[in-house]
């Protein structure tokens, strides 16, 4: 291996170990607590380093996000493709997205609720972004009873956004969770939407 080739590994590495250390502070104290300052002694590199690697706590902030779409990409697919049928799939879907939601709450705030500089629903939007729209497309798809698939999958998506939104903030009443959900299934599923 050459110096160049070990210098790019330990730089794709030391990045690795800043977007951690920023995800697991974050989920422990909060994004209030994740600062360069702190994230330098994390991984035991100085400031200017950490700067190398991002120009600032939003250039982070994405970093974390977009891995976090990756990871819940992967959660609705595997959703999505276990289930019998189109119903089964969004049921499948939404509980997924709920659930991936409310385990990773401040990883969630990270992808869509904090800024970031990632693009969304634009052509220059990121392959994970599109990868993971693409889950709500092929799940609505056979849904869409005449309606436009892109507009379709948007709501559904904007919806769960809402009740995870709603829920993790102890807003909604959690003993209606299941009625909800049914209810935007049903919803989707009969045209009513």
């Amino acid at each position: 291996m050459s110096v160049q080739q070990r210098r790019e590994r330990e730089r794709a590495e030391r990045h690795r170990l800043i977007v951690d250390a920023a995800r697991e502070l974050a989920e422990s104290e909060g994004w209030g607590a994740v600062t360069t300052r702190r994230l330098s002694e994390r991984v035991a590199c100085s400031q200017p380093v950490l700067y190398s690697h991002f120009t600032g706590k939003e250039a982070i902030v994405t970093a974390v996000a977009a891995d976090g779409i990756g990871e819940l990409t992967v959660a609705l697919r595997t959703a999505r493709t276990g289930a019998a049928c189109p119903a089964e799939a969004l049921t499948a879907l939404a509980v997924t997205y709920l659930a991936f939601a409310r385990a990773h709450p401040a990883l969630y705030e990270a992808m869509f609720v904090r800024r970031t500089s990632l693009e969304f629903a634009t052509e220059n939007s990121p392959e994970v972004l599109k990868a993971a729209f693409a889950e709500f497309l092929h799940t609505v798809g056979p849904l869409t009873g005449g309606r436009d698939p892109a507009t379709l999958a948007e709501l559904v998506w904007s919806a769960l956004h809402g009740l995870a939104t709603l829920d993790g903030t102890d807003r909604l009443r959690p003993d209606l969770a299941e009625d909800r959900l049914e209810l935007l299934v049903d919803a989707v599923v009969s045209g009513g939407v």
